[in-house]
């Protein structure tokens, strides 16, 4: 569109809240959509006098997360102070980690279409607490919330390593599995539980030099879609800004933008502040942490196979499409109740289709996980073998599903019970289908004269026995005796 050639480049923060039970330095329970100001104390308050205590636990999500993200785990950090006044940071300042982060030059996978996986570097894992949250719906006034203050975040900053708006969503959406496979985060997004801040650029070639144009940075994105059509707007913004002005990044600082998702574009809020504008120090009311290799062993025994992996094992083993395998693998719930079932003797591709068709529809019907649902492992590997052994249709399997969920009986009693057994009886279905075959003879005729007709009439035939035994004829044997007739 632009008669020069250009390359994507952009790197991503990410911010997770950790579930923690209370907030990063101070008892305060962590509960959302309580009343306004409700979850506070002295401490998140930024009261005088008052001392953090550090949040073991999230320190040790904080370093599981690291792990999965094949980061080198620090065996020596400290927290920091990160001054700057904004109305919801009652203290002024925001106890983070500037040089010594708890994780470090790690990585992540995440796939890449055609071409397999693609490898994401990580620069830094690490801890800080949540401000509170502005209000600008009361009036012509601001409120602010500060029951978010001091709320365990967990941030990730990745090398500038993606190059398009499909890959920053792809890795947004992988470390959203991650952290709820290690059961760090709900990550829900509607409750602000993940946050992204894609930094954005252009490396452009024209007439044999190369120019790079100035880095924006999109802050708190809450949902993939804005994620990615931020960065798609942003890519074609900084393009045009080039062909129009020949803009380029010696000739101004980064910027932060916002996204304004009823018009999809980014606004300019300011210029980009640098670290020294924060004024870094160490906190002096906490004391550094030390990771010992027992405290890390005993960390490292809580990793669970990622996602991703799983995935493709599943598609490896079990010869399930790339698709489904997503699916399956997308909640961890989800994932361990489907290799349930296949251990309790359900054939995996069957299994598959009956969690992915009907399972996974009636659990977001219920709110819970297909684990939740109450039909236990061994019961729907049972109903996956009827299946597979042809005792009753894959369409009746939904069916049988659904009311093993509402009344708890067995598949084989509800087949009996909703008339749904198919029918192999060979004598029985031999009659029917000779009925068929009188019945229709220009079919028949077309069948055995072969070319363009045959296959259709052959359907219509079966189709015909399907009709009359009300759907209850076993296919496959009803498809045995049309080949003997026929010939």
């Amino acid at each position: 569109m632009s008669g020069v050639d250009y390359k994507v480049v952009v790197g991503l923060e990410i911010h997770v809240h950790l579930c923690t039970g209370t907030k990063m330095f101070c008892g305060c329970g962590l509960e959302y959509g309580a009343v306004a100001n409700s979850r506070v104390c002295p401490v998140c308050l930024g009261m005088p006098g008052v001392l953090p205590v550090m949040n073991k636990r999230a320190v040790e999500f904080a370093v599981l997360v690291g792990l999965a993200l094949n980061c080198e785990i620090a065996g020596h950090t400290k927290w920091d102070r990160k001054n700057y006044y904004y109305p919801d940071l009652p203290k002024n300042y925001q106890i983070s980690q500037y040089d010594l982060p708890l994780g470090s030059n790690g990585y992540i996978e995440i796939a890449a279409g055609d071409v397999g996986t693609k490898k994401i570097r990580i620069i830094r894992v690490h801890l800080e607490e949540d401000a509170g949250k502005n209000l600008h719906t009361a009036g012509n006034y601001s409120q602010v919330d500060l029951n978010r203050a001091g709320t365990p975040l967990l941030e990730i900053v990745t090398e500038p390593d993606m190059n398009s708006a499909a890959q920053v969503r792809a890795l947004a959406e992988e470390l959203r599995r991650v952290v709820r496979y290690l059961g760090v985060s709900q990550a829900d997004m509607q409750k602000g539980h993940m946050r992204f801040e894609p930094n954005v650029n252009l490396t452009i070639s024209r007439d044999g030099r190369e120019y790079k144009t100035p880095i924006a940075e999109i802050k708190n994105l809450n949902s993939f879609r804005a994620l990615e059509r931020s960065v798609e707007y942003e890519v074609g913004r900084q393009l045009d800004e080039f062909l129009e002005t020949g803009r380029v990044m010696e000739m101004g600082n980064k910027s932060t933008r916002g996204w304004n998702d009823g018009k999809e574009i980014t606004v300019l809020q300011r210029e980009k502040e640098e670290a020294h504008d924060y004024r870094y120090f160490p906190e002096p009311d906490l004391v550094p942490v030390e990771m010992n290799d027992e405290w890390l062993t005993d960390i490292k025994s809580r990793l669970c196979e990622l996602p991703l992996a799983k995935q493709q094992r599943y598609v490896r083993e079990y010869g399930l499409s790339d698709y489904d395998a997503g699916v399956l693998t997308a909640e961890r719930a989800t994932a361990e109740f489907f290799e349930e079932v296949v251990k309790a003797g359900g054939e995996a591709k069957r299994v598959c289709n009956l969690l992915t068709q009907k399972g996974l529809k009636l659990a977001n019907e219920k709110g819970c996980s297909v684990a939740e649902l109450g039909v236990e492992a061994k019961a729907l590997g049972e109903l996956a073998k009827m299946v597979e052994g042809g005792d009753v249709s894959a369409t009746a399997s939904m069916t049988i599903f659904e009311e093993m969920v509402k009344t708890g009986k067995g598949a084989a009693v509800l087949a009996e019970e909703l008339d749904l057994v198919q029918k192999s009886d060979a004598g029985e279905l031999e009659r029917i289908v000779d009925e068929v075959l009188a019945e229709n003879e220009r079919a028949v005729q077309d069948v055995r004269a072969g070319g363009k007709k045959s296959g259709k009439a052959r359907g219509f035939l079966l189709g015909q026995v399907m009709q009359k035994t009300k759907g209850q004829a076993n296919p496959k044997v009803v498809s045995e005796i049309l080949d003997k007739r026929l010939g």
